[in-house]
């Protein structure tokens, strides 16, 4: 039988001690990591298991594509291209959110680009060592964990400003441009919106960082530069960063209004929520807890528990254009 898989001395050493390992790369030579293989040859599939399992991973083989499709649960799949009278795509299809690298007999490029159309990630062609595996694997491990914090952080932050209201604000932004609102938080939502919108990479610097200076330098031309809170800087500084900025496509916000030569949008709302680290006005506090109360208490409790008759409070929804919906009393 063919070995498909290289002997390499060095794959039998701890993980701190092989060529072109670093220290930083063990997050992923982890238990909980489990590899799947799918190859029907029995040896190099038991041969590739226990290299794996050397290094630290844990590792589950099957010799067909049914037996996969059903009991499989690895986080990251190495199948065999060449499994007789077995389609492999739907098994890539089914488990396309996972980590699947294909192992192939030899470079076939029709075959190669199907799998990849299909949702496998990357392929090697056998024989190979397993140091060659290993680096492939810690590479789409890492791509997939990074992949999983972006999501998470992106529904995080899509929770945190869904109660934001923009309207058609958003096409408004132009960069080059400042921006002068009296609520932050809404032009942090419509910059993120027109990123989106146009298919633009972000680079969010805040003033408050000590390096907001290098860190604007090393921004690429094709980044759109959000800059936000400008009246935090003194004079001085707000002079120096419209020029570092000035050949940059750039958005920055500002509840002050600033001289400038650039472009200036004036953004005002009165659909400010608290976020505890701004200083409201008494009005605005009150149409803070009217909005974000009234579907929850009666006019009753939200009058006491704003210190004043519910008479006023139908005079203040008056007042500030608030509008109850009766479907929700």
């Amino acid at each position: 039988m063919y070995n498909y898989l290289k002997d390499t001395k060095e794959s039998t050493l701890p993980p701190n001690r092989r060529r072109g390992t670093s220290p930083s790369k063990e997050y992923s030579l982890s238990a909980k990591t489990r590899i799947t293989i799918v190859e029907n040859e029995s040896y190099l599939a038991q041969s590739i298991a226990s290299k794996l399992n050397a290094i630290g991973y844990q590792t589950e083989i099957f010799n067909s594509v049914d037996a996969a499709m059903q009991e499989s649960f690895g986080d990251i799949y190495l199948i065999s291209s060449n499994i007789p009278g077995q389609s492999i795509t739907p098994l890539i299809f089914k488990f396309k959110s996972k980590v699947i690298i294909l192992m192939v007999n030899y470079s076939n490029n029709d075959l190669i680009a199907k799998a990849l159309r299909s949702g496998a990630n990357d392929y090697i062609v056998k024989p190979f060592m397993i140091d060659e595996l290993q680096k492939k694997i810690e590479h789409y491990a890492e791509y997939a964990a990074l992949k999983q914090s972006i999501e998470t952080y992106k529904e995080y932050h899509e929770y945190c400003l869904r109660n934001i209201y923009m309207g058609d604000k958003v096409n408004k932004i132009d960069p080059p441009m400042v921006i002068e609102t009296n609520y932050i938080t809404l032009i942090d939502k419509l910059v993120f919106a027109y990123a989106q919108k146009v298919g633009k990479l972000l680079a969010f610097i805040p003033l408050k960082s000590k390096n907001w200076k290098e860190k604007i330098a090393q921004t690429s031309p094709e980044q759109i530069l959000y800059i936000s809170n400008l009246q935090t800087l003194a004079k001085n500084e707000r002079e120096k960063l419209l020029k570092l900025v000035d050949d940059k496509k750039f958005i920055i916000s500002t509840t002050n209004p600033v001289e400038t030569k650039h472009k200036t949008l004036n953004i005002q709302t009165n659909d400010k929520l608290f976020d505890g680290n701004e200083v409201l006005s008494i009005d605005e506090y009150i149409i803070f807890v009217i909005k974000q109360y009234q579907k929850q208490f009666p006019d009753t409790v939200l009058s006491k528990k704003l210190g004043f008759s519910r008479k006023s409070l139908w005079e203040r929804r008056k007042k500030y254009g608030i509008f109850r919906d009766k479907t929700n009393k």
